[in-house]
């Protein structure tokens, strides 16, 4: 038998216009009777009816007040009020005296009620439990019990008093009793309840492992698991996931509890613990064990050490409970929170943060470098004190500050055991130290080297060979970079030596064989190899080839060229032949060289170093700004002509005809700058001092053009410049930020990218703005054809759609709606 709860909500009796429906009988209780006429209670729904004694079917002398009767329900003619009329009197049923089986009722709100012999009173409960443990005042606690009998439900009152043992049942438990009648009133009731079996209860819980068909869930009423199966979660099996909060009702199947009915509760429903709100500090006495022993079953293996209160207590802690996952050292100082289990009030230490002053609690041997390398989830550091680099993972770093290559760390060296072996090349070692507990440091605060304060002072014993490394393989970069200068010197008295790199060197100019030099001693920490460094050149060796001065006139992949210092030549170099650092050499820097003949008697450049600028020509400049023509360019720009310099010829009136200037890089203003033959310039006249020659400088082009087009990042140039009639610019190039239009006026400078031998404008700036472009009119022609047109004609023109048109932000289609156009009529 089960009870149904849906019987709480029905009425007792159908609903009609008067209260019943004709013919219908109704049971109630005699209230009250006089000599003519009485009330009856109705039994079936809360009303009260008169009735009159002649229409009670029966002897009169029998009746009396408390009477069960059957009756029907008419209307007085006078006054149109239900009464109960055709009265019946209905016989006592004789209670059984077996105890009956039946189930406690369900819990609503108490209040004073009969259930009647036979019949069943609407509302049913089990006896309510105020806070207090007391019924309200001036009521009688009771519930209800029902039980099944011949296919139909009954239900019968009970009190406290009614229960065996002073037990207190809840809704659903199941019962036996017997049926007991009340003299004075005839209704029947519970006594003598005995509990059978308890209702079973809904336990909560959390998902904490599926598997493939069935999962465990640990409990919130104990600290025990519960295995389920995948068929009796009623939901979404494809949303289940581990950590999910849920009910479940536990049954015995095999001999074993199990989880049936699994359904999901609201997240964060079920919790475990209650944690303080005080944090508190303590002292690692025991840490987790990074690889775990056979023997060790303790969920929580870690110890901390505090004082709370006035006492020492001792908490465990597990792998869980602390905030990162830096390692943690026996001594450390931490603070925590306190964890109390709700189900068997364990306590424990979580949320364990270590303070910025552990380092001077653990005693600990830290260690410096610099980080070398980042990998997805680990990285390498540089050690000062170690030759080899040392792993690291990210989950080692302090105060979850963002690594970077280059960044200067302090850390902790530990062995690393079996875990760590698939971070490590070699799989057979059993110990490889590595990397942890990693605070960042500030900038200068790891150092690789110590430095000498004294200067000495020596004399060069052996150039540095190979320094320039570019286009060249990494086999011979090797070479050449163990190839170093060695300096000779004396110290009290001893003659020794020390390596160089030109890297070391302070000033302009690379040190040959026999200069005297001044230096400092630089030691590695880890290693004790010295070398020199803040190397300046005292004196220079006047056996050695005497150094030039030029200024670099081309650029090319592998090669370039200097102007001398005569500006009327240009010498060939090679990059191998560059001391220094290749990256910083542009048009125009003065560099020292000395010249070599190779192969063919042919003259080049060697042992090129960029020096301090110096004046590219005499200061002597005339003050006179001319007018001119380039007749003959720079053999940078024409690679065909047999000179070097370039030619200028004088435009301006008055001037003497076939007045010409040269000029070479130096000359120019813009020494990217790219003059052609015909150009207009404008320049000043001076006095080379070496060779007396005049020559013209400071030479700005007179470059005036219109802007041909603009297609979004660049455009073109209606400008010729060799064989190409347009000149490519991009919109960066525009000075002010202006947004050039079609057929705007501007200035502009022309380079020439030396490795691509291909011209471009720089420096645009717009002088007038083009005209604005008017939108024309249709053609009449066009107009009328267009109105004549239908969608039924097969000559109209047709749009085919071959591809979808994309935005720049790679979205299809267009962003307004598109309308269809109606034929013969334009918008």
């Amino acid at each position: 038998m089960s009870f149904d709860p849906g019987m709480l909500h029905s009425n007792g009796h159908t609903a009609y216009a008067n209260g019943t429906g004709p013919g219908i009988r109704e049971t109630g209780v005699v209230e009250k009777l006089l000599t003519s006429y009485g009330f009856i209670q109705c039994s079936e729904r809360q009303a009260r009816l008169f009735f009159h004694c002649s229409q009670y079917n029966g002897n009169l002398q029998e009746l009396k007040i408390g009477d069960d009767v059957e009756f029907e329900v008419s209307s007085d003619r006078r006054t149109g009020k239900p009464i109960a009329v055709k009265l019946l009197k209905i016989k006592p049923e004789v209670l059984p005296e077996e105890r009956i089986s039946g189930q406690v009722g369900p819990d609503v709100h108490a209040y004073p009620f009969t259930v009647l012999h036979g019949y069943i009173h609407p509302v049913v409960s089990s006896i309510p439990v105020h806070l207090d443990g007391k019924s309200a005042p001036g009521q009688v606690p009771t519930g209800s019990v029902c039980y099944e009998r011949n296919g139909e439900v009954f239900y019968l009152t009970y009190s406290p008093d009614d229960v065996e043992g002073n037990l207190h049942l809840d809704t659903g438990d199941k019962v036996s009793f017997y049926m007991d009648t009340n003299k004075h009133t005839g209704a029947v009731s519970a006594r003598n309840i005995q509990l059978v079996k308890k209702k079973q209860m809904r336990c909560q819980g959390v998902v904490c492992a599926t598997k493939e068909a069935f999962g465990f869930i640990e409990r919130a009423d104990v600290v025990k698991e519960i295995f389920f199966h995948y068929s009796e979660f009623k939901g979404d099996l494809e949303a289940l996931q581990a950590g999910d909060d849920v009910e479940f009702t536990i049954k015995d199947r095999n001999g074993k509890e199990v989880a049936t009915e699994v359904r999901l509760l609201p997240q964060g429903t079920v919790i475990f613990e209650d944690i303080s709100i005080e944090q508190f500090e303590g002292t690692v006495v025991k840490v987790i064990p990074k690889v775990p022993t056979k023997n060790q079953n303790d969920p929580l293996p870690g110890r901390i050490s505090s004082r709370i209160g006035f006492n020492d207590k001792e908490l465990p802690f597990g792998e869980k409970d602390t905030k990162s996952k830096v390692t943690l050292l026996e001594g450390d100082h931490i603070q925590f929170n306190i964890s109390t289990d709700r189900r068997d009030k364990l306590e424990r230490a979580t949320n364990i943060d270590i303070f910025p002053d552990t380092f001077d609690f653990t005693k600990e041997t830290r260690e410096m470098g610099v980080i070398a390398a980042i990998r997805d989830g680990f990285g390498f550091i540089k050690c000062v004190d170690r030759d080899a680099r040392m792993f690291f993972h990210f989950s080692e770093v302090l105060e979850e500050s963002q690594l970077h290559i280059s960044d200067e760390v302090e850390f902790t060296v530990v062995p690393v055991g079996p875990v760590y072996k698939l971070f490590t090349k070699d799989m057979l070692s059993a110990q490889r130290n590595h990397a942890v507990r990693i605070k960042k440091l500030p900038k200068g605060s790891v150092s690789f080297h110590t430095q000498s304060e004294q200067r000495f002072m020596g004399v060069v014993e052996k150039e540095v060979v190979g320094t320039n490394t570019k286009n060249a393989s990494p086999t011979k970069t090797k070479e050449k970079e163990a190839e170093e200068g060695v300096i000779a010197y004396e110290d009290c008295g001893v003659k020794l030596t020390v390596p160089y790199h030109n890297k070391d060197l302070e000033g302009g100019g690379y040190p040959q064989v026999g200069d005297k030099v001044e230096f400092s001693i630089n030691e590695v920490k880890r290693t004790g190899l010295q070398s020199a460094v803040s190397i300046r050149v005292l004196n220079r060796n006047a056996s050695n080839a005497k150094r030039l001065l030029g200024f670099v006139a081309t650029l090319k992949d592998n090669f370039g060229f200097i102007e001398t210092a005569n500006h009327d030549q240009e010498i060939f170099f090679h990059y191998s032949e560059m001391c220094g650092d290749l990256e910083n050499l542009e048009l125009g820097d003065t560099v020292e060289y000395t010249l070599s003949k190779g192969k063919g008697n042919k003259v080049s450049a060697e042992k090129v170093t960029k020096v301090a600028a110096v004046n590219g020509i005499s200061e002597d400049v005339g003050a006179t700004v001319t007018m001119g023509k380039v007749i003959r360019p720079l053999r940078s720009v024409d690679p065909s002509q047999t000179e070097y310099q370039g030619l200028i010829e004088v435009t301006e009136e008055g001037a003497p005809k076939g007045q010409n200037y040269p000029f070479g890089i130096m000359g120019m203003s813009n020494k990217a700058d790219c003059l052609q033959k015909g150009e207009l310039v404008k320049f000043h006249v001076c006095t080379v001092a070496q060779t007396g020659q005049k020559m013209a400088c400071n030479v700005v082009p007179q470059r005036r053009a219109m802007v041909e087009c603009v297609k979004d990042q660049f455009g073109f140039i209606t400008y010729e410049v060799g064989e190409s009639k347009k000149l490519f610019f991009h919109v960066k190039e525009v000075q002010d930020g202006l947004e050039l239009q079609t057929g705007d006026e501007v200035e502009f400078s022309v380079v020439l990218n030396q490795r691509t031998g291909k011209c471009s404008a720089c420096n645009v700036r717009r002088v007038s703005e083009g005209p604005k472009l008017v939108a024309t009119p249709r053609p009449d022609r066009l107009v009328n054809r267009l109105k004549s047109i239908t969608l039924d004609d097969a000559s109209a023109p047709r749009l085919v759609i071959v591809r979808q048109p994309r935005g720049p932000d790679n979205s299809k289609g267009f962003n307004l709606e598109r309308k269809t156009r109606q034929p013969g009529v334009i918008d």
